[in-house]
């Protein structure tokens, strides 16, 4: 029996690794686009190995964050190609139930300064008002200050990471979102850096990456260049020139001349120093950070092969010097350039010589060249042909895209599209190869049961237990792109156990038999609810193993000892450390170990599969192999 068991652990696993609070707020869906773009000049697509329903279930796998009800026939009606070039053209789509429901979110409509200075940080409301973390010593009136400052707080980071959760759901938009989640992970920053961070999260993804996911590269990389939240996060905001290098605006009291306009302490020359203005003078003199620097390298350009040295990751930070954005500790603002920061020296990088004496335009120029160069083509081009085609793409496919690349100056659109398009995209083997990431599979879940935004941390802290906190990866790579970074069989029984949860109705906001064509299944027979199951939820074809457990209504793998076993396995979250880290008490990053006995009850509720219906083949499926790839 043991071993029978561990056979199908062990199948489970293989079977996806071959694949290379309150009441939920009811969104009414914007109108379907079905009218034809603009007539695109014919192109040479090549041959496509994939059938017609294929192709069809293929672009909403891929292109999509999972099909709805009734796009599957959009789809078709509209046609595979004509529907591609709409989704590149999200302009043309209307999203206006999408834009009305993140109105309402003060995150995203609001500046992240003002954010911070309307709900400062507890703990630096406390320090302000004197109590140095006895809050016996607060008034009454501090008290009640203190209470907002925290809900406020935790406001702000449910709208950040249920905002991800809830525009990836809601957008017609889909592919922009999809572009959006892959370039949030390419300039992936970390909601722990520090209390500014998470003030600056909404704003990241709705002014800096979702406007550009599908524009030009450069504009896109020189808007994260200048965000509070890179800036922030790998440490910018505080590199200055090294003590030894001049300065393009010389410190007080530091002597001789400097060339440019003035900031900051500018000015003050040989007059009294308050002790803040000596603080902040002690931080200006701290020196260069190649934080940046290097991963703008080896992370969002030419990649860890581009072929930079380690003179160039230092001639970078100092071309970077400057780049900063004021009271990062009280509410920050703004990108601005400070020439007392600046280091302003002669540079060169990549074999382009900086002159001496320059400002703002080091950095610049640096971008210019980092987003330019054959280097980050290539990357550039391997890392969206990965993300949509295969984990080992073609490197035939790969080149095209990146002269597309190259020929278009970085025109990410035209990029895309000769991928999206390709002979490679539509063959058979690239048909459900890839594996979701937890983020996909909740996503996908609630749009294929018609489910609504959530508006709550619930449906965030479903993705993080299944291993992926919204921006919760603490170093710079972001989440893996490759399944097999997110398959061993405790992630898989996690994700089954998904599955189960939705069943059973435990998923706050998802019913498991509210879904359009599911009102028709109720009554039918079991062979008939399964059939009406796989052609909803899993494209209309499943393996004959597949088939059997929806039938059955059992899976072997729920009958392993990682899945009866009661004694808890997955630690507790750490206690937090001071009352503005409370709602971030996520597991850590990666596919997890299997949740047992407390540590499943905790993130699910007791669960207990019905003992038949149509609920219990929906759990089943949403478990399935076939709906963990896409």
């Amino acid at each position: 029996m043991q071993r029978s068991i561990r056979v199908v652990a062990m199948a489970a696993v293989a079977s996806l690794s071959a694949c290379g609070g309150s009441a939920a707020t009811r969104v009414d869906p914007a109108p379907r686009m079905t009218a034809p773009p603009e007539e695109q000049p014919p192109a040479d697509f090549g041959p496509r190995e994939q059938t017609a329903d294929e192709q069809v279930n293929h672009v909403l796998a891929r292109l999509t964050f999972g099909a709805r009800p009734g796009d599957v026939e959009t789809v078709r009606s509209m046609g595979v190609d004509k529907w591609i070039d709409l989704q590149l053209h999200p302009e043309r789509i209307n999203d206006a139930a999408s834009d009305r429901y993140f109105d309402q979110l003060e995150s995203y409509s609001t500046p992240s300064s003002v954010l911070q200075q309307k709900y400062p940080p507890p703990n630096q409301l406390l320090q302000r008002l004197g109590a140095k973390g006895d809050r016996s010593k607060l008034t009454p009136a501090e008290t009640a200050e203190l209470r907002d400052a925290t809900a406020g707080v935790r406001k702000v980071t449910i709208e950040a990471q249920s905002g991800r959760v809830d525009r990836a759901l809601l957008s017609e938009r889909q592919l922009q979102e999809v572009m959006t989640d892959f370039w949030l992970n390419h300039f992936s920053v970390y909601i722990q850096k520090g209390p500014p961070e998470r003030y600056q999260l909404a704003q990241y993804e709705s002014k800096v990456i979702r406007p550009n996911a599908l524009g030009k590269f450069h504009t896109l990389l020189e808007a994260v260049a200048k965000s509070p939240a890179m800036l922030f996060y790998l440490d910018n905001w505080e590199s200055q020139a090294d003590s030894n290098r001049p300065r393009l605006v010389p410190l007080p009291g530091a002597g001789g001349r400097g060339r440019g306009g003035r900031g900051g302490l500018a000015g003050l020359g040989g007059q009294q120093l308050t002790p803040q203005q000596q603080q902040m003078l002690a931080r200006r003199r701290g020196g260069l950070n190649e934080n940046y620097g290097r991963e703008l390298l080896e992370l969002h350009t030419l990649g860890v092969d581009g072929g930079y040295t380690q003179q160039d990751v230092i001639n970078v930070a100092r071309a970077l010097t400057g780049w900063t954005f004021p009271r990062p500790q009280q509410g920050g603002g703004e990108f601005a350039f400070n020439p007392q920061m600046h280091d302003a020296g002669e540079k060169v990088v990549l074999g382009h010589r900086l002159a001496a004496g320059r400002g703002i335009d080091d950095g610049e120029d640096v971008l210019n060249i980092v987003s330019r160069h054959p280097s980050t083509a290539r990357y550039i081009a391997f890392k969206l042909a990965r993300r949509f085609v295969s984990d080992t793409p073609p490197g035939a496919l790969v080149e095209r895209a990146a002269a597309t690349f190259t020929r278009t100056d970085g025109d990410i659109r035209a990029t895309l599209r000769t991928i999206v398009t390709s002979p490679e995209f539509f063959a058979q083997k690239a048909y459900r190869s890839k594996v979701k990431s937890p983020f996909e599979v909740v996503v996908s879940a609630r749009r294929a049961l018609s489910a609504p935004p959530d508006g709550t941390l619930r449906t965030a802290q479903t993705i993080a237990t299944l291993g992926e906190p919204i921006y919760g990866h603490q170093s710079p790579n972001g989440w893996p792109e490759t399944g097999d970074q997110w398959l061993n069989t405790g992630s898989i029984l996690n994700r089954i156990n998904f599955g189960v949860a939705i069943a059973a109705g435990r998923i706050p906001g998802v019913s498991p038999t509210n879904w359009k064509g599911a009102e028709s299944l109720q009554n039918a027979t079991v062979e008939q609810q399964v059939d009406g199951v796989v052609s909803a939820l899993l494209g209309g074809g499943v393996s004959p193993d597949t088939r059997a457990i929806l039938i059955t209504g059992k899976n072997p793998f729920l009958a392993s000892p990682a899945a009866l076993d009661t004694t808890p396995e997955m630690a507790k979250p750490k206690e937090p450390v001071d009352p503005d880290e409370a709602m971030m008490m996520l597991p850590e990053p990666g596919g997890g170990p299997p949740l047992r006995g407390p540590a499943r009850d905790r993130a699910f509720g007791k669960l207990q599969l019905p003992a038949k219906g149509l609920a219990l083949i929906v759990g089943l499926a949403i478990g399935s192999p076939e709906f963990q790839r896409r």
